[in-house]
Order: structure tokens, then C-alpha cells, then sequence
């Protein structure tokens, strides 16, 4: 019995630390947006599926021999696939679907492994079931989620911080050839056993009836677990959207979800379904009303609350209707399906259906039907009391959808991100681009003023200092990030800037609303594809200016602010040439990073900040507050005027550790 409990608890376990693992390693990759986490958790998803069928076909159509012949050859096999480390031949080349990049990269890394991981808590159940028949098998699925729970919380806190990605992957691989040992004995004993699968007694205890579960309850299996896989991946899409696409950010929502896995399978005294209906009826109309919400400080602890009550609702259900151990593969088959269902339909076709991010909406009113549906079959006033849930919830979320739709001229939405126009007509015509929520450039209207700098390129800003201070022979300005095209207002006759955007709709949307690209006397060129990948790939370009600039809503992609972008950096940096970091954020000081990085090659950082107000009157129209960083060794930049009265130098922090790919602590630089 020890050996199936441990090698249920070491697969589970390795399951959910591969996670992180993998997907840290492949996020500088793919712009380091949240939807590489979301693409991943589909992948994760749609193998444990993968994993859950074999698990089930192979119990139900094979003898126990061969069946544990067949696993033990497998699970041989898959220990070619090791050490785990993603092949760089995967990395994009710009323009294509990333999403199908990133699901067949993982597929070939490490496809086997993880399907073998994802059947082993089924199936190792059900040889328990089969070879003690005393023993009721639901509690070793609580164990395995508290593995994966443990894997989940022990990643952020003792295994990111102090170990990097490469030696994690040595270090798991080394594992997983201890798990293939375990399981491999745990099959060869479970095929020794005497009792066969149809020997299996059947008893009231195990919380289900011998017949076999008909479609109907299947269904609702289905529809149960695809209700809490959706809320997990749309809630986990909105706060990565906003602060960073990370994997402690990633952890929290998926720790709660596996915490009402536990409760509710590892006895049936933890859920009460008149509490959490009831909890879940007053969250839900909440949630809705503040899904639109850009106040993360209230919306994110609220939002981990609610996911905790209606996860608890739908897999406190789940656990209800569980059937007999005989018929255990089947139901988490089901539970599997419905996951992977929930993961697809925000991960995959969300971002291609839908133009804004209206996915969080829509699965707090389906949560809400839910609820309905299951108090159909209660007392009256139930009934009236869910019918009155759904209606706030609807309610909410219209508004929330609302005020994204607000005001747009053009919205579009792809795999990184959801893109919208909007105008305004006081103090004087305004057109922005907006993100996720924040705005990313925009330009003013009047045919007069259509290259005066604005939104937070005003003159004051960094970028206004420092174009304002450097010569004025032709210069060449490379920029991670074309948003509207807002820094060309600073373009001159015989200058180049040269922009790096991953996002194909930010160059349709910027040369389709703004004309910035089309009226600038300046050269403009664009490169498609991630600005790193880019730029690590061409010859130097002997920038005068290099901008970091690419956001996606107010997530920074941190992997640009590593040892080894820098280093790339300075490889196109003119001598004396100027790298600026837009710092503007409200959730995250990059200032440390960054001072720390030019430390380490003996350059300058000052932040300048600039306090306008919004859509400020006067001479400075529609001119933001914004902070950028420049770093240069240019003394003459660094002594001017504009730049002294506006700059304040950063000094590197000893204590403060140099960001690399393999290493970085968002925790540290929170606001």
C-alpha cells in the first residue's frame, strides 16, 4: 500500500513542478505574454486528458498482464525524452501561430513523461482498488492533489529564487527516473494481484451505485469540471495580463484549485452544499460587477476568494456523484475532458473569437447558470434566489463588457493581446491605443498637431529629455514595441527608427489609425517578431537610441531585463548610445533591475519622471505622468540641462540580485 501511495504522491508531485519549469524556460521565447502560461495550461490540460483516457482504455480492454507490460514499456521509453530541456530550433521566427508552436514544442519535449504522469493517479487507484478490496481508493486522488498543491507552493518559494531553470530541469529529470522505477514495481505488483477488475465489491461507502453511470450524469461530470477549469485559466489570463506573466502569479489561482480538489475528495464532511451555493450566490454578482476593475490591491484577493468558493461548489458536486472504484477510471476521464474543454475555449479560441477580454465575463454567468441548474431539483425559494444570481451576474458582467467596448472605433484580439482604439474630443481630438486597459500611444487629431509629442512621449519625459539633448546629426533609433508609433513625433529628416513588434495587429491598428509611420520625415522600418529573438539574430545595428517599450497591459516581459538582453543590448548600442527603459507602472519598480544591470557595465541610470496630469490643458494636450530610466556612459547626455533638472541617478543595490533567464524575483520589486 506504501508503494502506491508513494508513487502516487512522487508522480503527482513532478506532474505540476514541470509546469513552471518548462514554461519559465520557454516564456523569453514566445514575448514573455500571458498567453504563452494560458497556450501552456491547454497543453497541460489536453494531456492529462491524453493520460486519463489511456488510463481508462487500457483498464478496461486490457488484462492486468499486458496492461502492465504495456505501461512498464512505456515508461522506459519516455525516459529517452530526459533531461527536459526545450530545443531552440522552437523558438518563432516571427509571424506565425505561436500558439501551435508552443503546443508542439512542448508535445516533443516532454509529451511522454507527462502523459505518463497524468495516468498514473487513475490508474494506480485503480490497481488498489483491484488488488485490496477492502480499501476505498477516492482518498489517494485528495493525496495526489496535495502533491501537486506542495510541487505548486514549493516552486516560488524554495526552488525559483535559489535554483536555476537548467539545473531544475536536471534535477526533475533525475526524479522522474526514480518515479519510473516506483511505478514500474507498482505495475508489475498489480499484475501478480488475484482479484481482477470485475471482483471489485461494490458498497454505499464509495459514494456511487454499481450500475454503470449512464450519459446524462457523465455530462454533468463534464460540464462541472470544465466550469472550475475555465474560471481558473480566465482569472489566471486577467491578473498575469496585468502585472506579469509569472509563475508565482500563475501558482496562486492554481493552488486554490487544487486545495478544493483535496478538501472535497478527501472526505465528504468538507463540503456543504447549502454554505457554498450560498457563498457562491453572493460572490459571483461581485465578481461580475468588478471584472472590468483595474484596482488589483481589491480585485485580486477577492477574485482568489470567489475562484475558492465556486471551485469548492463545482468539485464539491463532483465529489457527491462520484460512482463506484469499478467505474473510477471513466470518471476522471471526464473530469480530464471537461479541464481540457475549460482550458480550450480561453486558451485557444478565446483570443480568436472574442475582441476584447470578455472570457472572465462570460464564465462567471455560465458559473452562475450552473448554480442554477443545480438547485433546480430544491425548494422554491432556492430556486427564486439562483434565478436572482444569475440576473446580477449577467447584470455585472454586461457592464464590465461595457465599459471595455466603451467609446472603441476598432477592436481586435490575437494570441498576445487585445488591442482597441478610442477618440476623444476635449481638450482638443484625441485617438489612442489602448491595452489590456492602459494606454500605449496615442496622437492628436488636428492636422496641426498630429507630430507634437503626447501621452507619456511629452516633452518632459524621458524620452523628450533625452531626444532633446542629443545631437542632431541623423540618428538611429531602435524600439522594442511600436505601440501608435507615438516616439516617431521625435523623428527628423535623415533619422531611422526601427521597431521590433511582436504583434502583427499593434502594426496594422498603428499604421491603420495613427499616422505617425506615414507622415514622420524620419525613416521608419519594421521588424515582426519578439524584439530579443530579433536582435540576437541580426548584426549589430549601432543604435544611437535602443527603447525597451513592449507591454502588454501593465505586464512588463521580464525578458528584457535580464543579464542576457543586456548583453545584447550593448552589442547594437552605438559607443555613447543611449538604452531607455519605460519604468511607467503601477504595480512594478523595474528601477533596481535596471541600475543593477548598468552597474555591471559601468554605465550611468537616471530615472526621470514626469508628473503631468492627464489630459492636462494648455500647451502640453493630452500629456501622461510617465517615468522612464535612460542608461548611457555619454557625459555630454548626462550633463545636459534637461537631463539634470529632470533626472535622478540610480545606484545599484549590492543586495539586489542580477536578473539572468535562468533567475529573476518579481516578489522584490512589487510596489
Amino acid at each position: 500500500m506504501i508503494l502506491y501511495a508513494v508513487a502516487i504522491f512522487l508522480g503527482a508531485f513532478l506532474l505540476f513542478l514541470v509546469q513552471p519549469i518548462i514554461a519559465k524556460q520557454i516564456l523569453p521565447w514566445f514575448g514573455g505574454s500571458a498567453a504563452v502560461w494560458a497556450t501552456c495550461m491547454v497543453f497541460f490540460q489536453m494531456t492529462l486528458l491524453v493520460g486519463y483516457a489511456y488510463a481508462d482504455l487500457t483498464t478496461r480492454k486490457l488484462a492486468p498482464r499486458r496492461q502492465a507490460m504495456l505501461h512498464v514499456a512505456l515508461l522506459g521509453l519516455s525516459l529517452l525524452a530526459l533531461p527536459i530541456m526545450p530545443d531552440p530550433s522552437w523558438k518563432p521566427l516571427g509571424g506565425e501561430n505561436s500558439s501551435w508552436r508552443i503546443l508542439g514544442l512542448l508535445a516533443f519535449t516532454i509529451g511522454l513523461p507527462y502523459v505518463l504522469l497524468s495516468a498514473t493517479s487513475p490508474l494506480l487507484q485503480a490497481w488498489f482498488a483491484r488488488r485490496f478490496d477492502h480499501a476505498i481508493p477516492y482518498r489517494l486522488f485528495a493525496l495526489s492533489n496535495l502533491a501537486s498543491l506542495l510541487a505548486l507552493l514549493a516552486y516560488p518559494v524554495a526552488i525559483e529564487p535559489w535554483v536555476s531553470t537548467g539545473t531544475q530541469s536536471v534535477a526533475w529529470s533525475l526524479c522522474y527516473g526514480l518515479f519510473a522505477l516506483l511505478c514500474g514495481c507498482a505495475a508489475i505488483a498489480g499484475a501478480r494481484a488475484e482479484a481482477a477488475v470485475d471482483a471489485a465489491p461494490e458498497r454505499a461507502a464509495t459514494g456511487g451505485a454499481a450500475a454503470p453511470p449512464g450519459g446524462a450524469l457523465r455530462l454533468v461530470w463534464l460540464v462541472l469540471a470544465a466550469m472550475a477549469s475555465f474560471l481558473l485559466v480566465a482569472f489566471t489570463n486577467h491578473i498575469c495580463q496585468n502585472v506579469a506573466s509569472l509563475p508565482f502569479l500563475w501558482i496562486m489561482p492554481l493552488s486554490i484549485y487544487l486545495v478544493t480538489f483535496i478538501v472535497c475528495f478527501e472526505h465528504s464532511r468538507w463540503y456543504r452544499r447549502n454554505i457554498f451555493l450560498l457563498l457562491a450566490a453572493i460572490v459571483l454578482p461581485v465578481m461580475a460587477w468588478y471584472s472590468a476593475s483595474l484596482e488589483l490591491k481589491l480585485v485580486i484577493p477577492m477574485y482568489l476568494a470567489g475562484l475558492f468558493i465556486c471551485c469548492m461548489g463545482c468539485h464539491g458536486e463532483l465529489a457527491l456523484l462520484r460512482p463506484a472504484p469499478k467505474y473510477l477510471t471513466t470518471y476522471y476521464l471526464m473530469i480530464s475532458l471537461g479541464g481540457a474543454i475549460g482550458g480550450l475555449l480561453v486558451g485557444l479560441l478565446a483570443p480568436y473569437v472574442l475582441t476584447g477580454y470578455f472570457e472572465l465575463q462570460i464564465g462567471l454567468i455560465a458559473c452562475a447558470l450552473v448554480l442554477l441548474y443545480r438547485t433546480a431539483r430544491t425548494t422554491w425559494w432556492a430556486m427564486l434566489v439562483a434565478a436572482a444570481v444569475v440576473g446580477g451576474t449577467v447584470w455585472g458582467a454586461s457592464k464590465a463588457i461595457d465599459d471595455q467596448v466603451a467609446g472603441a472605433r476598432v477592436m481586435l484580439r490575437n494570441f498576445y493581446s487585445a488591442l482597441k482604439t478610442q477618440e476623444y474630443d476635449t481638450p482638443v481630438p484625441f485617438r489612442s491605443m489602448v491595452n489590456g486597459g492602459i494606454t500605449h500611444g496615442g496622437q492628436l487629431l488636428d492636422p496641426e498637431m498630429r507630430l507634437r509629442p503626447s501621452s507619456y512621449f511629452g516633452p518632459d519625459s524621458g524620452y523628450g529629455r533625452m531626444f532633446a539633448s542629443l545631437p542632431h546629426a541623423p540618428r538611429k533609433v531602435g524600439v522594442i514595441g511600436l505601440g501608435a508609433g507615438s516616439i516617431i513625433a521625435y523623428g527628423r529628416k535623415g533619422d531611422t527608427f526601427r521597431f521590433y513588434e511582436i504583434n502583427p495587429q499593434v502594426v496594422e491598428l498603428a499604421r491603420r489609425e495613427f499616422t505617425f509611420m506615414s507622415a514622420t520625415p524620419a525613416g521608419v522600418e519594421v521588424v515582426l517578431g519578439d524584439g530579443r529573438l530579433s536582435l540576437e539574430r541580426e548584426p549589430s545595428q549601432q543604435f544611437d537610441v535602443l527603447a525597451m517599450d513592449a507591454f502588454s497591459g501593465d505586464s512588463i516581459p521580464l525578458h528584457l531585463l535580464t543579464r542576457e538582453a543586456m548583453a545584447i543590448y550593448m552589442r547594437h548600442l552605438k559607443p555613447g548610445g543611449v538604452l531607455a527603459f519605460q519604468a511607467t507602472n503601477r504595480f512594478i519598480d523595474i528601477a533596481p533591475v535596471v541600475a543593477g544591470l548598468a552597474a555591471e557595465y559601468g554605465l550611468t541610470a537616471v530615472l526621470i519622471s514626469d508628473e503631468a496630469g492627464d489630459d492636462e490643458e494648455g500647451p502640453g494636450y493630452w500629456i501622461s505622468s510617465t517615468e522612464q530610466i535612460l542608461v548611457t556612459s555619454n557625459r555630454a547626455l548626462l550633463g545636459a540641462k534637461a537631463i539634470r533638472e529632470g533626472g535622478k541617478p540610480l545606484a545599484a543595490d549590492p543586495g539586489f540580485p542580477i536578473w539572468t533567464d535562468d533567475f529573476n524575483n518579481l516578489l522584490r520589486v512589487l510596489k
